[in-house]
């Protein structure tokens, strides 16, 4: 089978390739900005949204034209795939995948891709790689690069260069190792496993929200753009690159984990969008218990659901595993034990209690066990079009990850069965 991953290393450019990366990503990001008004005057106007080769037609005009001629300092092909960024962006707005496109900003969106591998050299003997117009760049060589370079992207944050080489190379099927689990989220305890066992919430942002606080508080004193707001924004920027990080670094390690042990995981298809929208109402219908909501959303958010089920996806895929996604209605409400459904069976956050058997049990524990079962009936027979949605929303709902492409679990090979578990 084909894998396509990513290998991500930081930068140690020059003071001259540093300002030179600086200049392409603006140059990207006016260009994604420039398209996305034209695309919306025209549509106010009522006239077809314009196609990729369209925009290319435009994107020579910007080149060469006197508005904007140090559009052509930077490299065409990275400036054509950020018109296919944005072809895409409307691709899943209209699938409904998505928001509508939004402007990037400076600072947010400071990154730029090259997507022809026969420009771009990689020495790994001597930590270095050739870029079109940037030259020869070293970095910081932590691990071999595995398979045949397919593209590479730089990206700057924090004050920080670092490049990703997304690689292609054939790989024997793997066998997945372990049976099925279930996965409850939650804020006390991160993930539940229906086996018993549970990972302990990192709670990076709230570790580190003190820090932010008063770092944000003293880039507030500071006069707009003088140098001291600078270095205060780049205080701020290093607190979010270490919440970020350690966030990613801890969600990694709890999904390889369980990837490498389960060949199928069901977890709830959960919409954290929903979950975490703000409770202030408007001014004519406020909203109550405004406070405790905001804190309720930025736990939610500090956990990084979203992020660790697009890890699971795509690393069971690995692993030769399954990721099913089932509908979270009532499972933290039903007594595994009788069945007994109702909102009186939690009483408490911490403990389920049913008040039809008496069954008591860690309500994470007992929710875990509900979205086992809950998709390994949509595996039998009588469920095989439930299961075949639960895949359909496992992969193609959610973005492919940088780097990875996601597999089609819903399309088992000839050793599979057709909802994708291992033929006996």
């Amino acid at each position: 089978m084909q894998r396509l991953q990513a290998y991500k290393y930081e930068l140690m450019p020059t003071g001259q390739q540093q300002r030179d990366m600086r200049r392409f990503a603006g140059s990207c990001r006016f260009v994604f900005n420039k398209a996305l008004a034209l695309q919306k005057e025209r549509y106010e106007q009522g006239k077809k949204k314009l196609g990729y080769a369209g925009l290319c037609k435009l994107l020579t005009e910007w080149r060469n034209g006197s508005e904007t001629p140090w559009l052509a300092d930077a490299p065409v092909h990275p400036l054509q795939q950020t018109l296919k960024d944005l072809e895409r962006a409307y691709a899943n707005f209209f699938a409904r995948r998505a928001d509508f496109p939004r402007f990037k900003k400076k600072g947010q969106s400071d990154s730029f891709r090259y997507p022809d591998p026969k420009q771009i050299r990689l020495d790994q003997a001597n930590s270095r790689i050739f870029l079109p117009k940037l030259g020869w760049l070293r970095y910081r060589n932590s691990r071999e690069v595995l398979g045949v370079v397919k593209n590479v992207t730089v990206s700057l944050s924090a004050g920080k260069c670092f490049v990703s080489i997304q690689t292609e190379r054939e790989v024997e099927q793997p066998i997945p190792k372990g049976g099925a689990v279930g996965i409850d989220m939650g804020i006390t305890r991160f993930a539940t496993l229906s086996d018993g066992t549970f990972h302990a919430p990192l709670n990076s942002f709230k570790r580190h929200e003190t820090a932010l606080r008063r770092a944000q508080r003293a880039m507030s004193r500071k006069q707009n753009f003088s140098s001291n707001w600078k270095k205060a924004k780049a205080r701020v920027q290093r607190i979010h690159s270490r919440i970020g990080n350690a966030r990613r670094d801890y969600l990694h390690k709890c999904s390889t984990t369980i990837s490498q042990n389960h060949a199928m995981v069901c977890i709830e298809d959960l919409q954290v969008r929903n979950m975490s929208r703000s409770a202030a109402g408007t001014t004519e219908t406020p909203g109550k218990n405004v406070r405790a909501k905001s804190g309720l959303n930025k736990s939610i958010l500090d956990q990084g659901w979203f992020e660790f089920r697009r890890q699971l996806d795509y690393k069971l895929a690995w692993n030769g595993g399954h990721l099913i996604a089932v509908p979270a209605q009532n499972t933290s409400r039903t007594c595994p034990c009788c069945g007994h459904v109702s909102a009186d069976n939690r009483q408490t956050q911490a403990r389920f209690l049913c008040v039809e058997c008496g069954f008591e049990e860690n309500a994470d524990l007992v929710g875990a066990i509900n979205v086992l079962r809950h998709g390994e009936a949509l595996l039998s027979s009588e469920g095989q079009d439930d299961a075949r949605i639960a895949c359909e929303v496992s992969g193609a709902v959610m973005p492919p990850a940088a780097g990875t492409r996601r597999s089609d679990s819903c399309q088992p090979d000839a050793g599979m069965s057709a909802v994708g578990i291992p033929r006996l």
